[in-house]
């Protein structure tokens, strides 16, 4: 079914609109979660392999776009920060994704009632 948006009344299209934007919106927040996401998983494996290494070992970490010479104490301290962090935003994208479905699905349904009325 194709939509002519010239044959809708103003209310409509404005509706037809926000159902647009925020179906975008939920796309972005979607995409945002997926690269947290697949940051947390990164960080994870670090922390991996920093908690394998020996107190004294030489480890470096990466600042812009060089290597740096590091405590494995102090940067096993950092990615673990680090991971709670992306945690939390992981799960504040959760709840907006969550919040910006059901807004979307109750506009759809509000959208389609009004087109099935005209």
């Amino acid at each position: 079914m194709t939509i002519n948006l010239d044959q809708l009344d103003e209310e409509t299209k404005k509706k037809f609109q926000n159902l647009t934007q925020l179906g975008q919106s939920l796309e972005l927040l979607t995409q945002q979660k997926l690269q947290i996401d697949s940051t947390i998983r990164e960080t994870e494996i670090a922390l991996e392999e920093l908690e394998k290494a020996n107190p004294d070992t030489v480890v470096y970490k990466q600042i812009g776009g060089i290597l740096v010479k590091s405590e494995r104490n102090k940067l096993l301290d950092e990615k673990k920060s680090d991971k709670e962090t992306l945690n939390m935003r992981s799960n504040t994208l959760a709840q907006k994704i969550e919040r910006t479905k059901s807004t979307f699905e109750n506009m759809q349904k509000s959208l389609q009632a009004d087109l099935q009325n005209q």
